[in-house]
């Protein structure tokens, strides 16, 4: 489809458990009767209907946690996703058992099927309800907390809305900032904590049923993760810790010595201007105004994109009471648009999720006219490159969204930013490793584990007297640790491929560009690395891959 709709005007049937126990019996049907291609294009319909119904009714909750009408919908979502996962896995069961393989692979694509041979591994229906379950826990983790109401600078704030403070220039603002957000997540720890244990103990439940000894390979197939496994990850986290933690440490010492600082504190790490983070030239609608002649600037495809999904009202990214945190793309692939949410408050991380979400949407719109719904959108280490890369393609046009006089110190600060977030981002993927290997331990178990690993990354990190993330609960911040287990690793690996176009970009910057819209354009028709190889990329796997990357930032700051 070409055409934009009216997002107001989106309404999808509500499926059944009926209806779709009905469609999967006529579905195999098609293909006990040797009707393959009929089966793969009902199959796929039916699919992008429910992918589209389910998407809806997940966004209208985060767009308001409060509404019991929106709750309500997302329970009934979270009871089918069980029995739609249990028809699908049915129906891949009966492709992979067709005789012709060759001729399978060239109806569906060979990667589609791979994918199919991941998932039939992922699911029985003995963990139907331990699934439904894992669902209502994360949206638990998601109210809780949306539920924050703190008080700063004469105003009531979410956790999100804490983030100019927690940047501010004023040393003491950014102080209360952060006693603040871990007041609020030691007042509630005690509630994380159960949430936690019962999700650790949901997944391990769920593997051994499967099979497996214990969480961590489910988890990787349950990512779709085809060409890499944990020792890959191990060894790639080893690099970032050998090339990465000693540059940023570095960077920070330079910091602590040009602010006159007498000790580098955790209220520090944010501000990274000496001059105070550049800021967005305004509000919301400023910046959506800003960004469409942004966009103009750098491709025509991008431009026309934005333009359609801000007039088809495909954005929401006003911060207000009741909405969960952070920022997302979601797609209805029934209409072949996707959309993107967020939460503005007045920060350089406006910017920062708005470019990240947006190379996602652009990403799906480019590969819409992919065969099939499982290549609209790649595995997420692979998705998170569109993301990232545009963060990095759009710095030479930066100056439209911060001011000119700001533009060079944004790029700068994005730049340390990035790099500073490659051992955090290995610490959360090291730390779940440990926590599956070890479902049985305790919370003040893990507590030790997030410690000794941060002080391994991040052996900067000094907490004061904030008691709660000295004592090792900074992780339970980190919705995806609760929600998506394993989705972390995802970005730093993309990290290591953006800063690739980066490099790229400061050669050509229209060539970079051509490249980058190329890879969208192939959305998730194949695994990681061979997407990576195909935009003349090097796999973050490879040897020297991030250590090159690495060099070029430090003598770009050096500079």
């Amino acid at each position: 489809m070409t055409a934009f709709p009216r997002f107001a005007d989106l309404a999808f049937p509500t499926p059944t458990e009926a209806g779709l126990a009905a469609a999967a019996r006529a579905i195999l049907a098609h293909i006990a009767a040797g009707e393959v291609e009929a089966a793969l294009a009902e199959w796929d319909r039916q699919r992008r209907d429910y992918e589209s119904w389910a998407s809806l009714v997940h966004l209208h909750f985060s767009q308001d946690t409060a509404s019991a009408e929106a709750k309500a919908a997302r329970e009934y979502a979270d009871a089918l996703a069980p029995i739609a996962t249990e028809h699908e896995v049915a129906v891949k069961r009966a492709l992979l058992a067709l005789p012709d393989r060759v001729a399978l692979e060239r109806l569906a694509g060979r990667h589609a099927v791979l994918l199919w041979e991941t998932d039939i591994t992922t699911f029985d229906p003995a963990i139907k309800a331990e699934l439904e379950e894992e669902a209502k826990l994360g949206a638990r983790y998601t109210e809780l907390l949306a539920s924050a109401k703190l008080e700063i600078g004469g105003q009531v704030v979410n956790l999100s809305g804490l983030a100019p403070f927690a940047e501010d220039p004023d040393r003491e603002l950014r102080y209360r900032a952060e006693a603040l957000r871990w007041g609020f997540f030691a007042e509630h720890g005690a509630a994380l904590d159960e949430i936690y244990d019962q999700l650790v103990a949901l997944r391990h439940g769920m593997a051994v049923k499967l099979g497996y000894r214990d969480y961590i390979p489910l988890g990787y197939r349950r990512m779709r993760r085809t060409d890499y496994k944990p020792a890959d990850v191990a060894r790639y986290r080893e690099e970032v810790l050998r090339h990465v933690t000693p540059l940023v440490g570095r960077l920070l010492e330079q910091r602590r010595q040009r602010l006159g600082w007498d000790r580098l504190r955790f209220w520090d790490e944010a501000l990274i201007d000496p001059a105070g983070n550049p800021q967005p030239i305004g509000g919301h609608d400023e910046l959506v105004a800003a960004a469409q002649a942004m966009f103009d600037r750098m491709d025509p495809r991008l431009a026309a994109f934005y333009r359609n999904m801000e007039a088809g009202g495909f954005l929401d990214m006003k911060n207000r009471p009741g909405k969960a945190g952070g920022g997302f793309c979601t797609s209805f692939p029934s209409v072949g648009t996707p959309f993107i949410f967020a939460n503005f408050n007045g920060t350089h991380h406006d910017i920062g999720v708005f470019t990240h979400e947006m190379g996602h949407a652009f990403q799906n719109w480019e590969s819409r006219g992919l065969p099939g719904i499982d290549y609209l959108w790649p595995t997420m280490e692979s998705a998170e490159i569109h993301s990232m890369s545009l963060e990095f393609l759009t710095l030479p046009q930066i100056g439209l969204l911060v001011g000119e006089a700001a533009a060079e110190r944004f790029r700068r600060m994005h730049l340390e930013a990035s790099l500073a977030f490659l051992p955090y981002g290995v610490c959360v993927d090291h730390f779940q490793h440990e926590v599956y290997a070890n479902p049985g331990a305790l919370p003040a178990e893990r507590q030790e584990m997030w410690r000794r690993l941060e002080k391994r990354y991040m052996p900067w990190t000094d907490y004061g007297d904030l008691a709660w993330p000295e004592k090792g609960g900074r992780w339970q911040a980190k919705p995806h640790i609760y929600r998506s287990p394993f989705y972390y690793i995802d970005y730093t690996l993309a990290l290591c491929c953006a800063l690739q176009f980066w490099v790229k970009s400061r050669q050509d910057q229209r060539a970079a560009l051509a490249d980058y819209v190329a890879l969208c354009g192939r959305g998730g028709s194949a695994p990681f690395q061979a997407l990576v190889a195909s935009a003349g990329l090097i796999s973050p796997f490879q040897p020297g891959a991030l250590e090159a990357v690495v060099r070029e930032a430090e003598a770009v700051l050096a500079g």
